[in-house]
Order: structure tokens, then sequence, then C-alpha cells
């Protein structure tokens, strides 16, 4: 059984011949405040022997998550992203690497829903062992509506740039043809981001949420009459 075609959003009549046909591609935008934010924090640990790497990551990682959950993060939020274990080598002229250690890895992909919580939060896992951090990188949770005005704001855009195109040539728009929709931003595009170690250790790490952009770029046929 062949799976469904993925939806495409497209509305199209027949063309009528007794007219000119005008192709027009806009992109309509709108904006929304970053809901929520995603980071990626973990540990590196070192060892004489991978037991010893492994052993000492777990401890630490153990206590970042419980550092997690007392801060109220969800476990659904909480998503493992990466576990490794490599050895470490010193290397030395005419001689074969030699292995002085193992290095462990460890790191969770965590979503906030709290954007302003972030910062104290990451300061909170630094203080359980955290020495890899990762982000943020912020998004919209539910992009539906915010689409939608930016398509609303797309076929406006298109309509006045036609009827520009029709009045130099001395024509009007009669109708719309077709409208094909061929891409869009639903605001989880990378954005700059404030995210800084604050130098004193009574401050937390400040996150500016700021604004992202929610785009949709159409391609519109219209009749000119």
């Amino acid at each position: 059984m062949m799976g469904a075609a993925p939806a495409a959003a497209q509305l199209a009549t027949p063309i009528i011949a007794d007219g000119t046909i005008l192709d027009v591609s806009a992109e309509g935008r709108t904006t929304r405040i970053p809901d929520i934010a995603t980071i990626r924090a973990g540990v590196v640990t070192q060892g004489p022997d991978a037991a010893a790497a492994l052993a000492d990551n777990a401890r630490r990682m153990t206590a970042m998550l419980d550092a997690l959950k007392r801060a109220g993060v969800e476990p659904r939020d909480i998503r493992t992203a990466n576990v490794g274990l490599s050895p470490q080598y010193r290397y030395a002229d005419n001689q074969p690497p030699a292995i002085t250690g193992y290095q462990a890895t460890n790191n969770v992909s965590i979503r906030f829903r709290d954007v302003g919580k972030a910062g104290a939060i990451l300061d909170a896992l630094v203080k359980q062992g955290a020495n890899q951090i990762d982000g943020p990188s912020l998004s919209i949770d539910q992009p539906d509506a915010a689409l939608d005005e930016a398509r609303a704001d797309a076929v406006k855009r298109a309509r006045a740039r036609a009827e520009l195109y029709a009045r130099a040539a001395g024509m009007t728009v009669s109708r719309i043809v077709s409208i094909s929709e061929n891409g869009q931003n639903d605001g989880s595009m990378p954005q700059p981001i404030m995210f800084a170690r604050s130098m004193k250790a009574e401050a937390s790490t400040p996150i500016a949420a700021g604004e992202t952009d929610v785009s949709v770029t159409l391609s519109v046929r219209f009749l000119l009459k």
C-alpha cells in the first residue's frame, strides 16, 4: 500500500485563454516572541581507564539530572543526545601512539518552556558538574496561527504587486488562477541570541528571547484583462 502524499497548499482553477497570465512570487511575514528554548548540556570527564571515566561521568550526570528535576523541568523535555567514550593518546616521534586515559561524554537536550528561567537553570547545572553547554536555540511552540498570518500577508503582497504590474500595462487583475506554497520558516531558524556567562557569581546567565520572524513564500498566478 502506497503511503499518503504529504499535504501541500495549492489552489488552482482552469486557465482562461482570453487574458494574460502573470506569475508573482511574494513572501509574507509576521513576528512572534519565542516561547521555547532548547539547550544541549552535558558532562565531559577523564579517567585513567574506561571504567573510571564512565563512573565519574555517571555521577556528575545524575547530579545534573536531579538538578533539572528540582528546577521543575519535565521528563518529557529532557532527551539524551549523545553518549561517548574514547581513548586519549600521547604522540611521540618514531613511536606508536600510547593510550594515556579515557574521555567519557554524556549530553542531553533540554527544552525550556519558560525561557526566562533558562539562564538560572544553566547556572545550577554548571554547579552540579556540567562543563559542556551549547545553545540556546529559540522556537515557537505552536506556530500554526503565525504561519497563517504570514500566508495572508503573502497573498496581500502578491495581489498588490500584480495590481501594480496590471496598471503599468494598462490592464486590470481579473482573478487569482492558482496559489502554491514554496517554503516556510516557522520561527525555528537560528537567530542571534544573547547568551553570556555573568562574571558575578550571584548573577544568573542572561538569555534574551527577542522576536523571531515567521515567514511563508507563495507563488501566485493571476489572470489579467
